[in-house]
């Protein structure tokens, strides 16, 4: 680094950075730097102060909200006991250097578990070569095709976003682009995709790219690797670290080892739009220039065509510029007789334990660009708020950052039993009734036009729409079955070793898989296939936890006692043997479960369990579920100290589980007959068709703010499926029992209505403003709603024109949408708070825990721990003065701030006023809520 001389002037300003409250120790302290830079700096400030020494103060700053504060002092009184994974430290290098090695290449390839047609050796050996040839030819005429294109951009000219995307061809080498086109064309759907969607994730397959190749060019990966072979310490069976957070050691490992310089390197995230143009550029090489033989039998003296094309489809009335491969180049792809699929590295599960989170940009993979909090392109507030958290005081932060580091810690293997049976039956044609779909082969024929009538439709408008209808069905289907290929398929691939999840969150805290296709925040079938990799033994109670669990997945004995469906599962055992022994041969009664699948893997456990020498000593595998009962009603009970809402979602002890669905349904039942005996018509039609199912929906997501137009599509939807409903009546029956139903709820939950509309109107005003909504959840995590007026920007490329959505610069809110939002996240972010505190205290008492939201996992050993913990949590968290502090945040963030507009002066004094009258509270003893025994539904 060459050094300029200094003079006077430099050390005058160092006296005015001191000045200014800014000294080089803070500069040295707060801004990382590389290696070489660090050195650099220290030597020139030396040349004005030769004195000056340079040490790392380690600052630890204390927790300022009470409920992280008590949630962590509690850990420094108690020595803990958290996890470890059944592995030593060298197995966890090892796998650490399989990640990194798949992460640097970008992409894995994964056998398909589709089973391919016999074919006899010469027949496959020619489809292979056929496309071995047709990659070749790609190789060769790619790097041309793409050096004419780039010579034919001019550097200096900007494109409207005032950015030239020339630099950004000369990121990678020709090679890099080359593989990312090629892998691009053999993912390509068969029916194509939207060009503006397809543009954007080549863009963004050059930026992770990019980002992977610079970290280990600057030396970040190599540091990253120092450290994590440090960081298994904590982890491994033979690690001699004990009493650490993830996140606490391997910060502990960056001051020690690297000094914190290693860091100062953040992914840039590079606009949408220059994604998206760039992606465009590569996508018209691809159409220009990738050409297939158009004989394929015979494809070195053919004539070539387009591999891809670009066409034109309408949706919702809309024009929709898409890519689309040709037939030909499908079948050439689909005939291979070793079918691969092509995956990022990203969407499978990592080989080893995640990289920690330690910041809002560094964690959860070891090179590929990831960050903590999901957010759209162009949200800049957020961002600013993580920022100035992380500055000001970092230890808001903690929580957030070990919950998402704990989640992600859990060791997961495959149950290859339950795979084994999916596989076959996927393979044989599948099954809508238990969620694996057919092949889109067994789809509708599409009709035929004949103006006679004989031997297809006759009149133009109903072959046109039972053309677009079959079309339409084709195409839902095959997108079904390529989704469960993808997810089989990964699961096939790593059935024999064990993975982990990396997460992150939302805005609002709720936790999340990393990999997108598959993980345990799925369906049915693919949750069934998820097991956790260390066995407990199932001790004194597991056993009857599992059966209970079973009970539950049936969807059966909801409103009795533990202990009747305890009894149930075991008059049962039968029919558990016989599931487990011969699920597609014997009587198959686990076929009869609301969760079919998850329904076979807990009746293979016991069967496991039952047949071994001590069911209490049996190693179990299976992860038992607790879900929340009416859990976004619970909040809201506990926040208005509602008692007869607490009651019906038991949040008060009672002898058998309280059904909030079956209540609401006796109530709007009750009307109806009143109504009908009244002579009301809708009412009598509606008789014998009230019951639980039809207001479960409604009841559940009205706390989440769904509005009566909504909760009407809602009811009319459960209408329809029932057979024996007269379908004249549907529009007037879905609209009288919504009323019913929101009618019904406001009696039960009084407080309930009372805090939405204080939410509401609070966000009205704030939004009317010029402000989004923002507040602060009980463990530090800053928030503020994202929804904001965009604007809509045709951009020129070299395929077509696209109508670009850009975040406004000023991000004025959005008031409906801010309005109606604001209750249903205030509610998510404590449910996520809630969730944070329960996964902590868990992990320090050695359990494992998995969420899904308010659905908890863990091994049936520890459940009633777990339970325990959750509960005390709950207490812990609606302890706190959470509307009262709300209130006074909303007041200190918005009383010496003035409306956008001066016409709104008036509604800013009311908002002031609206803030200060926090609704009233019931009389409801938080207490109770540790005696509940059916706190999970």
């Amino acid at each position: 680094m060459k050094i300029k001389p200094l003079n006077h002037r430099n050390n005058g300003l160092l006296q005015d950075m001191e000045q200014n409250g800014f000294t080089l120790q803070h500069m040295f302290d707060r801004y990382p730097f590389f290696s070489e830079e660090r050195a650099g700096v220290l030597h020139t400030v030396r040349r004005v102060r030769p004195d000056f020494l340079w040490q790392y103060q380690y600052r630890k700053d204390p927790y300022s909200l009470p409920l992280v504060a008590q949630c962590y002092d509690q850990f420094k009184k108690e020595m803990p006991s958290f996890p470890r994974l059944p592995f030593t430290a060298n197995e966890l290098r090892q796998m650490f250097r399989k990640q990194l090695a798949m992460e640097e290449a970008g992409f894995v390839t994964v056998e398909s578990v589709k089973a391919s047609k016999s074919v006899n050796s010469d027949t496959a050996r020619q489809r292979k070569g056929r496309i071995e040839h047709l990659r070749s030819h790609w190789r060769q005429e790619l790097p041309l095709a793409f050096r004419d294109a780039k010579s034919k951009v001019n550097p200096r000219r900007v494109s409207h976003f005032g950015t030239s995307i020339y630099p950004f061809l000369l990121l990678l080498s020709e090679d890099d682009y080359i593989d990312i086109m090629m892998m691009a064309i053999t993912t390509l759907p068969p029916n194509g995709e939207a060009l503006i969607v397809f543009a954007k994730d080549l863009g963004r397959k050059v930026q992770s790219r990019f980002c992977i190749k610079c970290k280990e060019k600057i030396g970040i990966t190599a540091l990253v690797t120092k450290v994590y072979d440090h960081y298994v310490e904590l982890l491994a069976s033979d690690g001699k670290v004990h009493d650490k957070f993830p996140r606490e050691y391997w910060q502990e490992l960056e001051r020690d080892l690297l000094h914190w310089y290693a860091y100062g390197h953040e992914d840039v995230i590079w606009p949408d739009t220059t994604t998206m143009q760039l992606g465009t550029f590569l996508t018209n090489i691809m159409v220009s220039d990738m050409n297939i033989p158009k004989n394929a039998k015979n494809p070195l003296q053919q004539t070539l065509i387009p591999a891809v094309y670009h066409t034109y489809n309408y949706q919702s009335k809309r024009k929709i510029g898409f890519i689309k491969p040709h037939p030909l180049l499908t079948q050439i792809l689909e005939s291979d007789h070793n079918s691969s699929l092509i995956f990022d590295a990203f969407v499978m599960p990592t080989y080893c334990p995640p990289v920690p989170w330690t910041s809002p940009t560094f964690g959860g993979y070891i090179v590929t660009p990831a960050q903590l909090i999901r957010m759209e392109e162009g949200i800049t507030k957020q961002r600013d708020l993580l920022d100035h958290c992380k500055e000001e005081d970092p230890s808001k932060l903690h929580v957030v950052l070990d919950t998402v580091n704990q989640l992600g810690s859990c060791p997961w293997q495959i149950n290859e039993e339950v795979l084994d049976v999916i596989i076959s039956l996927f393979n044989s044609g599948g099954s809508t009734q238990l969620g694996v779909p057919p092949p889109p082969s067994a789809g509708p024929i599409l009709p035929k036009y004949d103006p006679t009538g004989k031997t297809g439709i006759a009149d133009r408008t109903d072959y046109n729409k039972a053309v677009r209808l079959a079309r339409k069905t084709l195409f839902e289907m095959h997108s079904l079955h390529m989704d469960a290929e993808y997810k089989l398929s990964i699961a096939n691939a790593v059935r024999h070793r064990t993975f982990w999840f990396p997460h992150n969150i939302d805005f609002r805290g709720r936790s999340y898989s990393c990999p997108p296709h598959f993980n345990h925040i799925g369906s049915d079938t693919t949750r069934s296939l998820l097991q956790f990799a260390e066995g407990k033994p199932l001790g004194p109670n597991g056993f009857d936890w599992v059966k209970i669990h079973l009970v539950n997945l049936m969807g059966r004995k909801k409103c009795e006692s533990l202990s009747e469906r305890l009894r149930y599962a075991n008059a049962h055992m039968e029919d558990v043997l016989d599931s487990a022994d011969r699920p597609l041969e014997g009587q198959r009664w686990w076929m009869e479960s609301d969760e079919p699948w998850q329904t076979l893997a807990c009746c293979k456990e016991i069967a496991k369990a039952v047949r071994s020498p001590d069911p209490a000593a049996f190693f179990s595998h299976l992860p038992v579920h607790q879900d929340g009962s009416c859990n976004g009603l619970q909040h809201y009970a506990a926040l208005g100290r509602d008692v007869v809402g607490a009651a019906s979602v038991n949040l008060i002890p009672h002898e058998v589980p309280q059904d909030v669905y079956a209540v609401v349904a006796q109530k709007v039942e009750e009307k109806r007959l009143q109504d009908a005996a009244n002579g009301l018509q809708i009412a009598q039609v509606l008789e014998g068709f009230v019951n639980r199912k039809v207001v479960k929906q409604t009841v559940m997501t009205v706390v989440y703010g769904v509005t009566r137009y909504g909760a009407r599509l809602q009811v009319e939807k459960r209408l329809n499926e029932l057979e024996d409903f007269p379908k004249a009546h549907v529009w007037k029956a879905s609209t009288y029992l919504s009323r019913g139903i929101f009618h019904s709820l406001k009696e039960m939950f009084a407080s309930t209505r009372e805090i939405q509309d204080w939410l509401t109107e609070s966000a009205r005003l704030i939004s009317t403003a010029g402000y989004s909504v923002e507040w602060m959840s009980p463990v530090g995590l800053p928030i503020i709603q994202p929804y904001h007026h965009v604007k809509q920007t045709s951009v020129k490329t070299s395929i077509q024109s696209i109508t670009v959505c850009n975040m406004d610069i000023q991000q004025k809110p959005h008031t409906m949408k801010q309005k109606n939002a604001f209750p249903p996240n205030f509610i998510h972010s404590l449910d996520s708070t809630h969730m944070m505190l329960t996964a902590l205290n868990c992990y320090r008492k050695g359990l494992t825990f998995v969420s899904i939201h308010d659905c908890f996992w863990t091994h049936a050993k520890t459940v009633d721990i777990m339970n325990q913990v959750c509960r005390e949590q709950f207490v812990a968290l609606h302890s706190q003065p959470i509307l009262e502090n709300l209130s006074n945040f909303l007041l200190w963030k918005h009383s010496g701030l003035l409306p956008v507009k001066k016409k709104e002066h008036e509604g800013h004094f009311k908002l002031l006023d609206l803030l200060k009258r926090v609704p009233k509270k019931g009389d409801l003893n938080l207490q109770q809520v540790m005696d509940s025994v059916y706190f999970f539904s």
